[in-house]
């Protein structure tokens, strides 16, 4: 016959292990939601650290500059308010079909260039 103590002793050892479990489960959650929560943050920028973005006058192309130059011959800065951050983000997608002209105007790109 099972004593008192020895049955106290097995539903403590259950209670434990049901305790373990569920801190388990717990922390899985806290990491989940973390990773959802900064998803945005998570995006892949469009230049690194100490670049800024800039295009090609009258095409669709971009390259990254450091902060401390100019951008080169046949590439300008992006319009301020308008500059791409993240890949596929709005004006990432935007500029994607327009570009500027000589001039500085905003112009839609054919396909292709």
């Amino acid at each position: 016959m099972y004593g008192i103590s020895r049955i106290s002793r097995a539903a403590s050892a259950r209670r434990g292990r049901r305790a373990s479990r569920s801190a388990a489960g717990l922390a899985l959650a806290a990491v989940t939601t973390a990773v959802l929560a900064t998803g945005c943050s998570m995006q892949d920028a469009i230049c690194g650290g100490g670049e800024y973005p800039v295009m090609t006058i009258g095409a669709t192309g971009s390259a990254c500059v450091s902060d401390d130059e100019d951008p080169p011959k046949g590439y300008v800065r992006y319009p301020k308010g308008k500059v791409p951050e993240h890949v596929d983000d709005k004006w990432d997608v935007y500029w994607r079909t327009h570009s500027v002209d000589k001039d500085g105007r905003i112009i839609e790109v054919p396909a292709g260039s």
